[in-house]
């Protein structure tokens, strides 16, 4: 058994699994304030729709290193790559900043259901409440771009 390859699947699975979990959460909280949000201020549904799609990104970027780990280890052409356990155990560790970097769409969520809540009360201020919700979103960026170092500087 190559264990190379299951390390690597284990580092992809870690950056879609953790990141695309928290995204589902942070935007189940912010969809249920805004659903009840709506029955007041129905105006507002685009405004809504920008703080929901917030804790969205952090599932897209697991996604991205998800695709790029599977793609570098031949998955996706159909020829593996005869990879190494350091290699592999490298691939993992490249999963992991966006995975646990994705922990963030939860807080993020709850950040953009208190924009929901500014927003029903001063609309003129939901600008402010992306403002916030975007401070979170920095921390997820961080860990992307270290997945994204740590991806092309393993040697397949």
């Amino acid at each position: 058994m190559n264990y190379g390859i299951v390390y690597a699947l284990v580092g992809a699975a870690i950056a879609v699994a953790i990141s695309g979990l928290s995204s589902a959460m942070g935007i189940s909280y912010v969809g249920q304030a805004s659903s009840g949000a709506m029955a007041e201020s129905p105006k507002n549904f685009g405004r809504f729709l920008v703080l929901l799609a917030l804790p969205g990104t952090q599932g897209i970027y697991g996604f991205v290193i998800g695709f790029l780990i599977l793609q570098k280890i031949g998955i996706i052409t159909g020829t593996l790559a005869a990879l190494t356990t350091a290699q592999g155990l490298s691939l993992l560790i490249a999963g992991l900043p966006v995975g646990i970097g994705g922990l963030t769409a939860i807080y993020q969520g709850k950040v953009c259901t208190a924009g929901v809540g500014l927003t029903v009360k001063r609309p003129e201020d939901s600008g402010k409440a992306l403002v916030m919700a975007v401070f979170v979103e920095f921390y997820a960026v961080l860990g992307l771009l270290i997945s994204i170092f740590i991806l092309f500087g393993v040697k397949v």
